[in-house]
């Protein structure tokens, strides 16, 4: 099943979408529990919620996912064999002591107010950064909490899934030890279309692609990821207590701007597109604004 948040006027509702791609069926959510998002449904019994009247999608605005999620999105770094090579390569790397390809999960954190959506303009500020990237990445969505998470036991405590771009400002993360300041800048977290449930598409053998202005720079699949959900899982959750709505970006592949000799980073009017299969399209077009 696929969910959109989206405003319809000036109300947030969150939908259903149809097989064909064309109409959302709203979920009768009270107003404060749709300012959640599809956060509002977890836990919930989607079949049993009733439905308020369809509406073309062409007629509404489309909103990440989770327009402000809980808390901290948790990421995972160099989780693909040949972006953990390109990234080691660039020198910009801080974790590179650890090795070229890490012997155990990378973890790192956005903030919550990184989060934009669909078609919603990513800006890029020349004082703070002139080095902003793009990193397509598949992001787990937790259904069930908890703490002490089995490998074994993982996949029973996701919801779903959706599609994050984790843009970085590349000379932010090289200047220091954490990364949390180069992944954090405002708007650096596009999220969305939709967010499928877990049972949409197979996450062990899914396709992930990335385009900057048509030029496909990114294409990978899951099963080349390093660390499978399942261990990422149990890697956070093992002091970590997961929370139902908490989010997972599992890591970019390789062709990130920073890859390129010379580096490709992001200009104004540079549009990046990610398509996740079964879940959508995520599209936004990055401009130059000051503070």
């Amino acid at each position: 099943m696929k969910l959109a948040t989206f405003r319809a006027g000036s109300e947030r509702r969150v939908g259903i979408l149809s097989a064909d791609g064309t109409i959302l069926e709203p979920l009768a959510l009270s107003v404060d529990a749709a300012v959640e998002g599809v956060a509002a449904v977890i836990g919930r019994d989607l079949a049993m919620l009733p439905r308020l009247s369809p509406v073309p999608i062409s007629e509404v605005v489309l909103e990440a996912p989770f327009p402000r999620p809980r808390r901290n999105i948790f990421c995972v770094g160099k989780n693909y064999r040949e972006h953990a090579r390109e990234f080691t390569a660039s020198g910009f790397d801080s974790s590179a002591a650890a090795g070229e390809v890490p012997k155990a999960p990378i973890v790192f954190s956005k903030v919550p107010e990184t989060v934009i959506g669909p078609g919603v303009a990513v800006r890029i500020d020349p004082s703070v950064s002139a080095a902003v990237d793009y990193e397509a990445e598949l992001s787990v969505v937790i259904g069930r909490g908890g703490r002490g998470i089995k490998a074994a036991d993982a996949m029973a405590h996701v919801w779903g899934y959706t599609i994050v771009n984790d843009v970085t400002a590349r000379d932010l993360q090289g200047r220091y030890s954490q990364w949390l300041i180069g992944k954090s800048q405002d708007g650096f977290c596009p999220m969305g279309p939709f967010a499928v449930t877990a049972d949409a598409i197979d996450v062990a053998d899914t396709n992930v692609r990335c385009w900057v202005n048509g030029e496909l720079r990114q294409a990978a699949n899951t099963v080349d990821l390093i660390f499978s959900i399942p261990i990422i899982i149990e890697t956070i959750a093992a002091g970590v207590t997961l929370m139902p709505g908490d989010i997972i970006a599992t890591g970019t592949p390789a062709g990130v701007g920073v890859g390129f000799k010379p580096p490709k980073y992001l200009r104004h009017g540079d549009v990046v597109a990610i398509e996740i299969d079964g879940i959508g399209r995520l599209e936004n077009r990055f401009v130059e604004a000051a503070s």
